[in-house]
């Protein structure tokens, strides 16, 4: 027993050594030390970290830490040095690679797989995002311009949206990606429009249904491309993520179907800087199953012949600010969400919200706002800021 024990730690000091010396010299191009001082640096718990980060890429450092095999003060400057570095691109996996192969061959966002992101995410409990979230539950960046707390911030994200719409009492309004109902409220109590909001989540769906209750709102559990009708303006807020590159062009065909000739459009999505066919492995796998995020390429590709792009607005910096106050929001509600949801998971969320953050904080990320119209506005646009 004595000796297959030696054995085995002979093994291991084998096969890690060289993995850590490996993945020291990469964080080190970052700026990054293992076991340093600094609020960025890694402290490492488990020698199997090394191992798995090379094995297993973005995958293996988002499961290990939700595993508690390393930690970091400053999550979010971290992400930030590893994405400037380009140290994502370093690690390239077999499971990457068959990511990348399996988002070609299989529309992945598909009709028949729309509600899967719904069940993975949304629905796993109205009580953390409620206590998450600002009080209209807005799961989207805010616009801080002039805000100095989450509820504003959202408020004035929600406004400068329905101002680029031009909204007016009686119109008819579509909100593609409703989430729990708060904009569409917001629309109909502050605009005096009628709203209908279409939502693949079961939870957000009967609780939208329960915040607009008496409201002229009308919340449909189906999918965007299932909607029928004719409306003055569109908006959606933080769904484009879940649409897939294979579905852009059928995206605004029906966006196009739906809206009147003299009609508004706002998209507002996060974006990446280059094409991809698929998110980050990790985020794809624990977060967001079947997300991706679109390029400024394949956007113009999808509008053209269908809208005149009036207005295309860049706030990705306030996505930092908005994640940030959501993991402290999250963190501070933990002792009343524990008996629901495990440490590992606490960890997990974390990690989600925070790295993000870094994300943004690269600018590896961006959120935009696009202003579409059929044909284009006559005279002009003026958007608001």
């Amino acid at each position: 027993m004595a000796t297959r024990i030696l054995e085995t730690r002979i093994y291991r000091t084998r096969r890690v050594e060289p993995c850590r010396r490996k993945v020291e010299a990469l964080f080190a191009k970052a700026g990054i030390k293992v076991d340093g001082e600094r609020p960025w640096d890694l402290k490492v718990h488990d020698v199997r970290f090394f191992p798995h980060l090379l094995a297993q890429g973005s995958l293996g450092l988002g499961d290990s830490y939700m595993d508690g095999w390393w930690d970091c003060d400053d999550l979010v400057e971290f992400i930030k040095r590893l994405l400037l570095a380009r140290l994502h691109q370093a690690v390239r996996t077999t499971g990457d690679l068959l990511m990348v192969l399996r988002a070609k061959l299989i529309n992945l966002q598909s009709l028949r797989r729309a509600s899967e992101v719904g069940e993975a995410h949304y629905d796993i409990g109205n009580d953390l995002y409620a206590r998450m979230l600002d009080r209209r539950m807005i799961y989207s960046c805010g616009y801080w311009a002039e805000a100095d707390d989450l509820d504003a911030a959202q408020q004035a994200k929600l406004d400068l949206i329905f101002r680029k719409l031009g909204l007016e009492p009686g119109m008819r309004v579509l909100d593609i990606g409703c989430g729990w109902g708060g904009a569409a409220q917001y629309a109909a109590e502050r605009y005096g429009v009628t709203v209908v909001g279409v939502t693949v989540s079961r939870e957000q769906a009967q609780l939208a249904a329960e915040r607009c209750r008496g409201l002229p709102v009308e919340i449909l559990l189906q999918d965007y491309r299932e909607v029928a009708g004719r409306f003055d303006r569109i908006y959606s807020i933080g769904m484009f993520e879940h649409v897939g590159f294979k579905n852009y062009q059928e995206y605004f065909a029906v966006a196009r179907r739906l809206l009147g000739d003299d009609g508004l459009f706002v998209l507002h999505t996060i974006g990446g800087n280059q094409p991809t066919v698929q998110c980050d492995r990790w985020i794809a796998r624990r977060i967001f199953p079947n997300s991706m995020l679109p390029a400024p390429s394949q956007l113009t590709a999808a509008c053209e012949t269908r809208f005149v792009i009036e207005d295309w607005h860049n706030f990705g910096v306030d996505y930092e600010r908005t994640l940030v106050e959501w993991e402290r929001r999250f963190e501070a509600a933990w002792p009343d969400l524990a008996d629901r949801y495990d440490e590992r998971f606490r960890r997990m969320w974390r990690y989600y919200l925070l790295s993000c953050a870094g994300a943004f904080r690269a600018r590896d990320l961006q959120l935009w706002q696009l202003v579409l119209a059929p044909g284009g506005v006559r005279g002009g646009y003026r958007a608001p800021r």
